[in-house]
């Protein structure tokens, strides 16, 4: 059965965990301990907010006092008043001294529902303690921010997302690309999960992963195209250059707000003088514009490149 490798390499432990040192220092500090107080983990997903919630309650041996719900799914009041509350005003089972609760994404609970939650905190503090992970801590009140310990996880920077893959095309043998490396470290953008499915999907095609097969994954055009396709209507060869715009779009299938995006990062690469660089800069922003606005992207684009003749 083929495993989720975002399941399979997840951390088990903290150290284990990959560029959120101090964060991670912090929480090791409460584990020896043996104790936690109410925690805030926020940041963008993929950051390892679950995964360090998770590692803290496997360090802390209370997998039997522990409870995770996703408040997106159940974001009313009722859940507070139910579920939560039911669990929480129940003693521990063993020797343990509290139970943790472990809320995913608890910016999604409606403003009545945290309220509710705040109350609940108060009320079972002895018993239970809470780990609330969010996106965004601007969308908790501030009656229960101020009831916890904010953790804030940054999102990754190159090299950990580089040293993650590394791990996991080690594990599964795979050949892995410095450039493929890259291209998955900009669609991810510091998204540990969205990197690891990159890199699966990938790995199901061919298991020497260049970055031709990253670009093809994620639906992008390969760079070589992007450079002929602006070097053909710099030339002044339109009609080869639409042909070229056609096969990206039509055939390949990339989306124009990607290739856009693509054609942009692809100007500074070009054989022309800064201020050149410079104008058709301001020039695909015109037509970025148009298309973000409802204009037909494929008249767009093809009005950019008739008007990219040095």
């Amino acid at each position: 059965m083929l495993q989720v490798w975002t399941e399979k390499y997840r951390p088990k432990k903290l150290d284990e965990i990959i560029g959120q040192e101090k964060t991670v220092k912090r929480l090791k500090g409460f584990v020896e301990k043996e104790s936690i107080p109410n925690l805030l983990f926020a940041g963008m997903q993929g950051t390892g907010k679950t995964t360090a919630a998770h590692a803290s309650v496997k360090e802390l041996d209370l997998k039997n006092n522990f409870i995770e719900l996703n408040a997106s799914d159940e974001r009313g009041i009722d859940t507070i008043r139910v579920k939560i509350k039911e669990f929480a005003r129940t003693r521990p089972m063993g020797d343990a001294e509290f139970k943790i609760i472990l809320l995913d994404e608890a910016d999604a609970l409606t403003k009545d529902a945290q309220q509710a939650l705040r109350r609940t905190m108060e009320k079972y503090s002895k018993t239970c303690r809470f780990i609330l992970d969010c996106n965004y801590s601007s969308k908790i009140i501030e009656p229960i921010q101020s009831r916890c310990v904010m953790f804030r996880f940054k999102p990754l920077g190159e090299k950990d997302v580089k040293k993650y893959l590394e791990r996991i095309a080690k594990g599964e043998q795979l050949k892995l690309d410095e450039k493929a490396s890259e291209s998955i470290f900009k669609e991810c953008g510091g998204d540990l999960r969205k990197a690891t499915n990159i890199l699966q999907a990938a790995a199901s095609i061919d298991k020497n992963i260049i970055e031709d097969v990253i670009l093809e994954v994620i639906g992008k055009a390969k760079t070589k195209d992007i450079q002929e396709l602006l070097n053909l209507a710099l030339e002044g060869k339109f009609l080869k250059a639409r042909e070229k715009l056609f096969d990206l779009m039509i055939t390949q299938g990339v989306s124009a707000e990607d290739l856009l995006k693509q054609i942009y990062s692809g100007i500074y690469d070009l054989d022309i003088s800064d201020d050149n660089k410079i104008k058709i800069i301001k020039l695909l922003g015109d037509y970025e514009f148009r298309v973000v606005e409802g204009s037909n992207p494929m008249i767009q684009l093809e009005a950019f490149l008739a008007n990219l003749k040095e």
